[in-house]
């Protein structure tokens, strides 16, 4: 195994862990601001290191650390102590395993090798991002069960319904995905999308099958259990649920495991029906092909973007106390942006001036395309917790009505159409 070879796994293994588990305290802090802001108010914004807030961001790393080092307490009514312990790590594996067959860039070539850039380089694709999800309700059946508790075994049994009663629809909005891409790799379905219809509409797959696109967003709430979805831990109803008796790093694996899990959801959603890593209109061929253009395009909008959000930290985020440590901040993060800008700039000088070889190219193409997945993975990460905090919780009976009596007939009827389509069209 090459020394090239040996670094291509390395960098995706740790990008595949700062997009999902480093997204963790991210997705927790968004969580609270967009609260904050859907409720009127500001949010985490006094937690500090030497002034530093990061926007609130620094509350999210406390709390992380609060359960670190919280007394671990275990009450003595549990019976089985190897499965109460077990099922936190059973949902935080599961959620973490889903993610690693996403591919946020193209293949990426060196030399003569051509290296897939994913957690796992495996051809299973859709199929093994099913068999982990489907999993995770292990974990939380076990949590409740082995509580000892008749409110964690009542949102151990609430989550098995909900998987059943879900996972059909899921697994049968995604057939007739299968029958457009005709292919179960995610890396295959998102070269798909990088083509256009009709010569200017991308054909991605909210375009090419909305209706599945739909279902599928909808069932992987159900799957993540997040609201309105969440009635294994309705607080209102059975106090926490399948975690009531949990506490310190065994509650943080389950919270931490419903947050990887929300950003796996929202990567394959992103994988299936919004293009994936590709930037509309440009694929990796076009976008080869016109990297000078869009080299130029970054230069001339990066600026302007930067000049108006350091107005706007200007005008929101300097505190009327001229000692306010948290004023600091501010003017360190407006200086981060200079210095970020006259990089890239430099870095565009050098690129027209010295040029880039075949490898070069190829690296940047990839760069590129990583921070688009990165763009659309935290939209559609925003709109689960836009959901979560504009929807109420649904009933028992609601949430089963949705799943057996409309989601799945209408999944069915989906698949038959597409069926119809693809064979009437020759495609």
């Amino acid at each position: 195994m090459n020394s090239v070879l040996i670094s291509v796994i390395v960098i995706n293994i740790v990008i595949s862990l700062l997009l999902s588990l480093g997204s963790a305290p991210i997705l927790v802090w968004m969580e609270r601001r967009v609260a904050g802001f859907i409720q009127d108010r500001l949010g985490p914004n006094r937690c500090n290191i030497g002034g530093v807030r990061l926007g609130g961001l620094i509350q999210s790393f406390a709390d992380m650390l609060k359960l670190v080092f919280k007394e671990d307490y275990r009450p003595n009514s549990i019976k089985e102590k190897m499965f109460f312990t077990m099922a936190p790590m059973i949902v935080f594996a599961t959620a973490y395993l889903t993610y690693m067959v996403i591919p946020f860039a193209d293949d990426l070539t060196i030399g003569n090798q051509t290296f897939m850039m994913q957690g796992l380089p495996f051809d299973l694709g859709i199929l093994w991002f099913l068999a982990f999800a489907g999993l995770s309700v292990y974990g939380i059946i076990l949590g409740g069960w082995a509580s000892n508790n008749k409110y964690s075994l009542l949102g151990g049994i609430r989550a098995a319904a909900q998987m059943v009663s879900y996972e059909a629809a899921m697994g049968l909005s995604l057939i007739s995905i299968l029958i457009v891409y005709g292919s179960v790799h995610l890396g295959d379905m998102v070269r798909f999308q990088g083509e256009l219809i009709f010569g200017f509409i991308p054909a991605w797959g909210v375009i090419i099958q909305p209706l599945a696109a739909i279902l599928f967003i909808i069932t992987s709430f159900a799957e993540t259990n997040r609201a309105p979805f969440d009635i294994a831990e309705g607080e209102s109803e059975i106090v926490g649920g399948f975690h009531t008796e949990y506490s310190a790093m065994r509650f943080g694996l389950f919270f931490v495991g419903e947050y990887v899990a929300m950003c796996a959801a929202s990567a394959l959603i992103v994988t299936l029906f919004f293009g994936g890593y590709q930037i509309p209109w440009l694929n990796t061929v076009a976008l080869k092909e016109y990297f000078d253009f869009v080299i130029i395009t970054i230069v001339v909008v990066l600026p302007i973007i930067s000049f108006y959000f350091s107005k706007w930290i200007k005008k929101n985020n300097i505190w009327p106390q001229a000692d306010d440590a948290r004023n600091m901040e501010a003017k360190w993060l407006i200086n981060i942006l200079i210095g970020i800008n006259v990089v890239l700039i430099a870095l565009a000088v050098g690129y027209f001036v010295f040029g880039l070889s075949q490898n070069g190219l190829n690296i940047c193409v990839a760069i590129l395309q990583i921070i688009t997945f990165f763009v659309k993975l935290y939209m559609m990460n925003f709109v689960f917790i836009w959901v979560r905090w504009t929807l109420p919780r649904f009933r028992y009976d609601q949430l089963q009505n949705l799943g057996w009596k409309i989601l799945l007939p209408i999944a069915l009827m989906n698949i038959f159409i597409t069926a119809i389509v693809v064979v009437v069209l020759g495609v």
